[in-house]
C-alpha cells in the first residue's frame, strides 16, 4: 500500500485518479474546497487561493497528483491583470506551494512521483487561450527544471490533455453541437474521458513508471501533433 495526495479530487479526472488509487489498495488523502465524496479517502479543506499551507501531509509520501484547473476563454484585448493573476494562483502557484511543502514526505519514499497537468494549448496555438496556455506553459518548464533538481529520488513529470468530458469543461459540451464539433477536431473524432487522462497518471504513479521523469505526454486524441 502507498500514500498518495490529490489534490482537487472533487470530479473529473482528479476523482478518478482518488478511486482508481483506493480501488487499487492503496491510501488515498484529497484536499479541495468541497468533499468529493469519494468512499475510503480521507479529506482535508483546502483552497488553493488561500494560500494557507496543508493542514496535514503523510510522513511518508508515495505521490502527489495536482489537479487545480481552468478553463476560461477570451480575447487578448479583454483579458484584465486580476484575471490573469488568478489563472497563474490557480495553475501555477497553487501547484508550486504544495510541492515545496511535500518535498520531505516525498524524499522518504523510495520511488516518490509527482504528476501536473499542462494542456494541449501550450504545444498547439489556440486562440482566446492566451491565459491558460501562459499558465500552462509555466507548469511545463516547472516540471522539467524539478525533474531535474529532485534527480533521482523524485520524479516530476506532467500531463497535458485536450478537451475532456469533465464538469470544467461543460461550457464547452453543453450542447449536441458543441460536443459534436469537439469531436471533428480530434483525430481520432472524439473528445476525452476522465479515464484517458486518468490512466495516464495512475501509470506515471506507479512503479511501472519507474525510468520515467521531466516528460510531457500529450493526452489529446492526436490534436497536438496530427492534422487529418
Amino acid at each position: 500500500m502507498k500514500n498518495y495526495l490529490i489534490l482537487g479530487a472533487s470530479s473529473g479526472i482528479g476523482k478518478y485518479i482518488a478511486e482508481k488509487l483506493i480501488s487499487d489498495g492503496n491510501s488515498v488523502l484529497t484536499a479541495q474546497r468541497t468533499d468529493p465524496r469519494v468512499s475510503g479517502a480521507r479529506f482535508q479543506s483546502y483552497d488553493v487561493l488561500s494560500r494557507e499551507s496543508l493542514s496535514s501531509v503523510p510522513e511518508v509520501l508515495d505521490g502527489l497528483v495536482y489537479c487545480p484547473g481552468t478553463i476560461n476563454l477570451k480575447p487578448f484585448g479583454r483579458i484584465a491583470d486580476a484575471e490573469l493573476r488568478e489563472e497563474f494562483e490557480i495553475n501555477f502557484f497553487g501547484a508550486f506551494r504544495v510541492i515545496q511543502q511535500c518535498i520531505p514526505a516525498l524524499k522518504k519514499s523510495s520511488n516518490a512521483s509527482v504528476v501536473l497537468f499542462s494542456t494541449v494549448a501550450v504545444q498547439t496555438g489556440m486562440p482566446f487561450h492566451a491565459t491558460i496556455a501562459s499558465a500552462k506553459g509555466a507548469i511545463e518548464g516547472l516540471t522539467r527544471s524539478l525533474a531535474a533538481e529532485f534527480a533521482p529520488s523524485i520524479r516530476v513529470n506532467a500531463i497535458a490533455p485536450s478537451l475532456s468530458d469533465t464538469p470544467l469543461a461543460n461550457k464547452l459540451l453543453n450542447t449536441e453541437a458543441k460536443q459534436d464539433s469537439a469531436r471533428q477536431r480530434h483525430p481520432l473524432k472524439r473528445y476525452g474521458s476522465p479515464a484517458d487522462v486518468g490512466e495516464a497518471a495512475i501509470w506515471l504513479l506507479s512503479d511501472k513508471a519507474s525510468w520515467v521523469t521531466g516528460q510531457v505526454f500529450h493526452i489529446d486524441g492526436g490534436m497536438s501533433s496530427l492534422k487529418i
